[in-house]
């Protein structure tokens, strides 16, 4: 048996290791290709930023107004300040819409002490259906301020969102979190593509980052700092390659699929026409993306998503494994729910770039891709134990090729690297937010550190979240405990 069984395995074994690294090529040399994408794109936009008259804009009374909506649930600890924060926008015509969701804190309390506000009765109309019913509207009366608060019966973040849609009074809605933290002229630069083709752009989106290590004043990021701690600081790698490298690459494709729920820019009416965000789906605001493409393409009209590189939201990432763990379980079920309700566009001409490339690619490349690294590195550790047990006489046979193993091991995690690396050289070429020599010295180190075990528990975490999809388990949001930034 032993001559056709060993060799066999021997065979089976190779092959496993060269579809290990097609793989890799394969997916690595794609985010390379969005990365020079990318590049074209930030020179693009860095050509056109000292042209664009933000300082006019600012000053132009006929400026599409923005409605700020941010769902609060049990913010009474951040609610003022991010509210304050959002309230000294530069931008000439916006107002804020916070929906509280039912909380059973201070949170009602502490906005209507901070901000004056009275009880007015105002009709939220029903445009889009929502679970929880309109309890209570407050305005300020502080003029300068412009803050409406809804109360509503709770019925979770896409729920409290529609509601705001219905309440938002101006033409382009904005979705932040309630513990975002936006730079002054984002609106300016996240409205742009609006004013600059009004019949086409039907949402945009800005940039995520991580505030973590930073310090904050006034509702402002005023320092900006790599985290200390090892979690945070590979997520900042992470972010920047996802929004730096991917996002920007798949806008100037014509195929952008995501816009974070941290900070996302739509036209109502579009919005009030697709019935707002679906509150059965747990990645409600990538969802809400992908049915707009849908709509885009079943309506047969012309539509833009576009991403901007310039405006930044700033948020704070997880510092503890237990909370990234239910975060990454949580986005790629969202993820995977999102391609199974919509797997429909795969491969139809109808949805241009979006149908036979954007969702392709996420199936294979997203979807997937914890299930290959996963048993990429069970592969590896495997046969790096194989070649020590060879080495040391206990096996007779010799079951890996050496050269594949470490082809392997280059094109998986080398090549991530690499790419980690020239995300952060666009990031200094172009933005430079992250600046000073400690700060590069410890991004490049993240860079590097993100493969050893970070990328390992991330693929079994996101593995997690497909398989809950999968079985249809309940979806529970669980308690993501910050930290809170440094304020001054």
């Amino acid at each position: 048996m032993n001559d056709w069984l060993l060799p066999a395995l021997s065979a089976g074994v190779l092959a496993l290791g060269w579809f290990f690294i097609a793989y890799s090529v394969l997916i690595n040399t794609s985010f390379l290709l969005l990365t020079f994408l990318a590049v074209f794109d930030f020179q693009s936009y860095l050509r056109r930023r000292g042209f664009a008259a933000y300082d006019e804009t600012f000053a132009e009374p006929l400026a599409p107004g923005i409605s700020i909506l941010m769902p609060a649930f049990n913010e009474a600890a951040g609610i003022v300040e991010a509210v304050r924060a959002m309230t000294a926008m530069r931008y000439p015509d916006f107002e804020v819409v916070v929906i509280d969701d039912g909380s059973r804190d201070d949170t009602v309390a502490e906005m209507v002490e901070a901000f004056d506000m009275v009880e007015t009765p105002i009709v939220v109309p029903p445009i889009i259906p929502s679970n929880g019913r309109v309890l209570r509207t407050y305005l300020s009366r502080r003029g300068s301020h412009n803050v409406l608060l809804v109360c509503k019966e709770n019925g979770g973040k896409a729920d409290a969102l529609n509601v705001g849609i219905n309440a938002a009074r101006k033409g382009l809605v904005c979705m932040v979190d309630a513990d975002s933290i936006l730079d002054p002229d984002a609106l300016l630069h996240v409205s742009r593509p609006f004013a600059d083709d009004p019949d086409r752009v039907v949402a945009s989106g800005g940039v995520v980052r991580i505030a973590n290590g930073s310090t904050i004043r006034r509702g402002r990021v005023v320092d900006v700092r790599m985290p200390r701690r090892w979690l945070p600081r590979v997520q900042v790698v992470e972010y920047l390659r996802a929004f730096m490298i991917g996002r920007s690459g798949w806008s100037r494709l014509g195929g952008l699929l995501i816009i974070s729920g941290a900070f996302g820019l739509f036209r109502k009416d579009v919005l009030s026409e697709l019935g707002g965000l679906a509150t059965d789906c747990i990645g409600e605001d990538a969802e809400l993306v992908v049915r707009m493409h849908r709509w885009l393409g079943d309506t047969g009209r012309d539509g833009r998503v576009v991403f901007v590189s310039e405006p930044v939201a700033w948020t704070e990432a997880p510092e503890t494994r237990a909370v990234l763990r239910r975060q990454r379980r949580r986005w790629h079920r969202g993820l995977t729910e999102i391609l199974a309700r919509h797997r429909g566009m795969l491969f139809r001409p109808r949805y241009g770039v979006v149908g036979w490339l954007s969702m392709p690619w996420f199936v294979a490349f997203e979807l997937l891709a914890p299930f290959v690294e996963a048993f990429g590195f069970a592969y590896l550790a495997l046969a790096l134990v194989l070649v020590g047990a060879e080495e040391l006489g206990w096996l007779a046979a010799d079951m890996v090729n050496r050269d594949v193993m470490w082809i392997l091991l280059s094109v998986s995690v080398l090549y991530a690297i690499v790419l980690s690396l020239t995300a952060l050289l666009v990031e200094q070429l172009s933005f430079r937010r992250y600046s000073g020599m400690k700060n590069l010295v410890i991004s490049i180190w993240a860079a590097f550190e993100e493969n050893i075990g970070y990328r390992q528990l991330n693929a079994w975490w996101r593995i997690g979240g497909a398989l809950e999809a999968l079985r249809d388990t309940p979806a529970e949001w669980g308690n993501m405990q910050r930290r809170g930034f440094t304020q001054r």
